[in-house]
């Protein structure tokens, strides 16, 4: 999992005084809201790396059919208890077989780091009340999990016994696969 600096942070929105531009000259790593998006896409250089944010209550046909041009998908969490974005990385990643960067943006809190992980985000930009070490830390509480995922999409118990034999024992117990 990436964790975005947003100080660092080679992408950037394009946005005016009173909010995101509508008119805009295209350049790499721009990181347009959806109407933006709209509005430049039939002109945008096929080659020029675009990002766009999605809000969790749009839906994927909005984008869908420009999934191949685009490099990136910031997925937003206006409360770490709203999970539809969630399900948006999911069907990216499952049945659009999106393979650019999904983010998770917005209210984003260290306890959503496995879930984020296991619906198809590789990048987050963390609330800024909570601490990196923590997520990092997060992260690696469970090697493997009972249930399929976007990562492993077969559940423990339709693997082989050389994938099973591949996690050690703690790991085994944890996932549920001794019961």
């Amino acid at each position: 999992m990436n964790f975005v600096n947003p100080k660092h942070e080679r992408w950037f929105t394009v946005t005016g005084e009173d909010g995101p531009m509508v008119t805009l000259t295209p350049a790499a790593h721009s990181l347009l809201s959806l109407a933006q998006w709209h509005s430049v896409r039939a002109h945008w250089p096929i080659e020029m790396p675009v990002g766009v944010q999605l809000p969790n209550d749009a839906e994927l046909s909005a984008i869908s059919a420009d999934l191949d041009r685009i490099d990136l998908i910031a997925l937003n969490f206006p409360k770490w208890t709203d999970g539809r974005a969630y399900s948006q990385a999911r069907v990216l990643r499952s049945r659009h077989r999106f393979d650019g960067e999904i983010r998770a943006t917005g209210d984003v809190v260290v306890d959503m780091m496995p879930l984020l992980q296991r619906c198809g985000f590789d990048a987050v930009v963390l609330r800024g009340d909570q601490v990196r070490a923590s997520a990092e830390q997060a992260l690696l509480r469970f090697s493997a999990h009972y249930q399929g995922d976007v990562r492993q999409t077969r559940p423990i118990f339709a693997r082989s016994a050389d994938e099973l034999s591949q996690l050690t024992g703690q790991t085994f117990i944890e996932t549920g696969a001794s019961i």
